[in-house]
């Protein structure tokens, strides 16, 4: 309420600019309006499976709570987003358990979100080639992923573990996008990829090209050496027919990723996206999914409030 000339009673009519203060205070406190949030998630190089799920990912989050959005940042892949994530610069990232298990275990505030899927390692060739065993591969070329990805240092175990030295043994290729691995394979600078998870892009294309591609993995001798217990990787059974011709199961290793969160991420925020997550259809990416993958120690304090809200141990 205003007053107007010196003497005048005073003008009980408000202002043009009280009366659009009161109404944007009248829409703050609309039960039911809530702020919106937006946090960065960071991916991986174009063309690989982490930029795909950051995208799937994103888009559930958002469905399940229309006031939360997640931007997907692509970055040079697990190695990159461990340090992104250490210095604030993201909130979220997506980490590959060869990176994630030692970083989580050097208990510097990084805790798991989330999990994100199981990813069975493979080497893929062309279905006519003569390659059929990781021992097939000494002297060929073999693309094992870009220079940061969780994927590489995994192919690189996998060669190791079956008696192949993966710097002298083949001709290692790295790549700074992760979907340029197909086209190599095509025009015959290389030999064989490397890739993880039977949706992943690399291997997609590789398997609808004319004549299809075949898949294998690790030495039997390889995979026992490589699912220790208490290992990131553990022995995974790709089912027969995940890729076009494949007609028998395929025995491998593979690790869990996870979706991970910065030290000092906003307790409330945290709790937010973790029960969108929970709420969205996202398959293995449920939270639940982390009982007995992971030391409790490891996993954010807003999942481990979810879960036990549950009725579910993390022990």
């Amino acid at each position: 309420m205003t007053r107007g000339r010196a003497g005048a009673p005073p003008n009980r009519r408000p202002t043009r600019r009280a009366a659009l203060l009161s109404g944007l205070g009248l829409m703050l406190a609309r039960p039911g309006h809530a702020a919106e949030a937006r946090v960065v998630l960071a991916t991986a190089t174009p063309g690989g499976g982490f930029p795909a799920f950051g995208e799937a990912f994103a888009a559930a989050i958002h469905r399940a709570d229309a006031t939360l959005t997640i931007e997907t940042r692509n970055s040079g892949g697990s190695a990159q987003n461990i340090g992104l994530l250490r210095d604030g610069q993201v909130d979220l990232a997506l980490v590959q358990g060869e990176y994630a298990y030692p970083a989580l275990a050097a208990a510097d505030g990084l805790t798991i979100l989330a999990p994100m899927y199981p990813t069975p390692g493979l080497f893929a060739v062309p279905a006519g080639s003569q390659i059929r065993t990781v021992a097939d591969l000494r002297g060929r070329a073999v693309v094992l992923g870009t220079h940061n990805s969780g994927l590489t240092v995994m192919g690189r175990s996998a060669l190791d573990a079956s008696g192949l030295d993966p710097a002298r043994d083949i001709r290692p290729i790295l790549l700074d996008r992760a979907g340029d691995g197909p086209a190599l394979v095509r025009a015959g600078q290389a030999d064989a990829l490397w890739g993880g998870g039977l949706d992943w892009p690399g291997f997609q294309a590789l398997a609808r090209d004319p004549g299809g591609a075949r898949f294998f993995g690790p030495s039997e001798a390889g995979i026992a050496r490589l699912a220790q217990p208490g290992a990131a990787m553990r022995r995974l059974t790709v089912p027969a027919g995940s890729f076009p011709g494949q007609s028998a199961p395929i025995e491998t290793v593979g690790s869990w990723s996870f979706v991970l969160a910065r030290p000092n991420l906003d307790t409330a925020l945290a709790d937010q996206i973790v029960r969108a997550i929970a709420r969205a259809d996202l398959g293995a990416t449920h939270p639940k999914n982390l009982v007995g993958l992971v030391p409790a120690a490891w996993i954010n304090p807003a999942t481990a409030r979810l879960l036990t809200e549950a009725g579910i141990s993390l022990r």
